[in-house]
C-alpha cells in the first residue's frame, strides 16, 4: 500500500520535486529494477559432478525450497540458463565440457563453486583432476564444505543475490578480470576439525 505523506514530506515534495520522495519502486532506477528483478529469477544450469550435487538436489527439495529464491526451475539446456552451480570434483576431462557449457550460457551468468573439490581440487591432489574450478570459468561465490549443506548453499544463493542487485559483482568482475571471487561462511554445522589417529 502507498503511504500518505505527512505535512512536512509535502512541503519538500513542493521544494524538491520528486527528489523529496523515498526511493520506492515508482521513483527507482530503471538499472535497480531490473537487478532486482534478474536476481530473483535465475536459471541454474546444473553441473552435478559428485557427492556436493546430492546437498544440491537437497537444496532443491521441498525442506529448504528454492522456489522461494525463484530458482526452482533447474534448466537442462545451458542456453536458458543463467547461473551455474558447480557441485563437485572437475576432473581434467570434463573441464572442456563445463567450459562449452558454460560458453553456450546467455548473459550476464554467474558461476557459484559449491564444496573444496570443486574450489581447489580439496583432498585430490593429482593429476586427474582440476585444482579448482576457477582455472577453466571465472567463479563468482565459493561456498565451502566437504560436502557444503543446503543452508551452506542457500547462503551463496543469497549472498550472489546481494551482488547482482547492488552491482557489486560487475565491479569485481572487471577489477579481477574474472569471477567475483567471493567467498562465503559455512552455515551447516560442520567445523574444521583435526583427523586424529588411533592405534
Amino acid at each position: 500500500m502507498a503511504r500518505i505523506p505527512g505535512v512536512g514530506e509535502t512541503a519538500e515534495i513542493a521544494e524538491k520535486g520528486l527528489g523529496g520522495l523515498e526511493h520506492n519502486f515508482l521513483t527507482a532506477k530503471l538499472e535497480t529494477l531490473v537487478n532486482w528483478s534478474r536476481a530473483r529469477s535465475l536459471m541454474p544450469a546444473t553441473f552435478g559432478l559428485a557427492c556436493c550435487a546430492i546437498e544440491m538436489m537437497a537444496t532443491g527439495g521441498p525442506h529448504y525450497d528454492l522456489a522461494r529464491f525463484g530458482m526452482e526451475a533447474f534448466r537442462a539446456s545451458p542456453r536458458q540458463a543463467d547461473v551455474m552451480i558447480v557441485a563437485g570434483r572437475v576432473s581434467q576431462k570434463m573441464a572442456p565440457v563445463l567450459r562449452q557449457i558454460y560458453d553456450q550460457m546467455m548473459e550476464p551468468k554467474w558461476v557459484i563453486s559449491m564444496g573444496v573439490c570443486a574450489s581447489t581440487g580439496g583432498m585430490f591432489n593429482n593429476y586427474a583432476l582440476v585444482q579448482g574450478v576457477d582455472q577453466i570459468v571465472p567463479v563468482d561465490v565459493y561456498a565451502p564444505g566437504c560436502p557444503p549443506g543446503p543452508e551452506t548453499l542457500l547462503h551463496a544463493i543469497v549472498t550472489l543475490h546481494k551482488m547482482i542487485e547492488t552491482d557489486e559483482l560487475v565491479d569485481r568482475r572487471r577489477i579481477n578480470g574474472g569471477g567475483a571471487g567471493i567467498v562465503v561462511e559455512q552455515r551447516d554445522g560442520q567445523t574444521a576439525s583435526k583427523v586424529v589417529l588411533t592405534r
